[in-house]
């Protein structure tokens, strides 16, 4: 018998991930966060219109590679990946009015909820302009 593929997505993202080590929630306009944020949900937007994805409901794989310059430290691993777990979980959860600038940005999920993340991989590569790649893999 041969298995099937896992479904994956996966897409570029110019910049630096959000960061999740504020008070202030990275959802809020006025956030350090906000531009991060909605770079973050455009391009994830973009994958999955492309693909047809779903927010997936069983456990997932979360791999991100961050392109950055050796002397830009700001930002690290666990402050990047709580950001893209949270951007990319469902967002109704969230209080309505920190999150309704968005627009439809606020549709954007990936997955359900980011307690469903059962596996990670990162690292980081040198880099000219700081960008990144994310990918989803469903380990359902």
């Amino acid at each position: 018998m041969r298995d099937r593929e896992s479904p994956a997505l996966a897409f570029d993202v110019p910049g630096l991930p959000p960061v999740k080590n504020q008070a202030l929630s990275m959802f809020t306009a006025g956030s350090r966060q906000a531009l991060r944020v909605r770079m973050l949900l455009t391009a994830a937007c973009d994958a999955a219109q492309r693909t047809g994805w779903t927010p997936l409901t069983e456990p997932v794989a979360l791999e991100v590679v961050v392109r950055r310059p050796h002397r830009h430290h700001l930002g690290d691993a666990t402050n990047f990946l709580g950001g893209i777990g949270d951007v990319l979980q469902d967002k109704h959860r969230v209080p309505p009015g920190s999150v309704a600038h968005l627009g439809v940005l606020v549709d954007v999920a990936l997955f359900v909820d980011d307690r469903q993340i059962q596996q990670i991989s990162y690292r980081e590569e040198p880099a000219d302009e700081p960008s990144y790649r994310v990918k989803v893999v469903s380990l359902g």
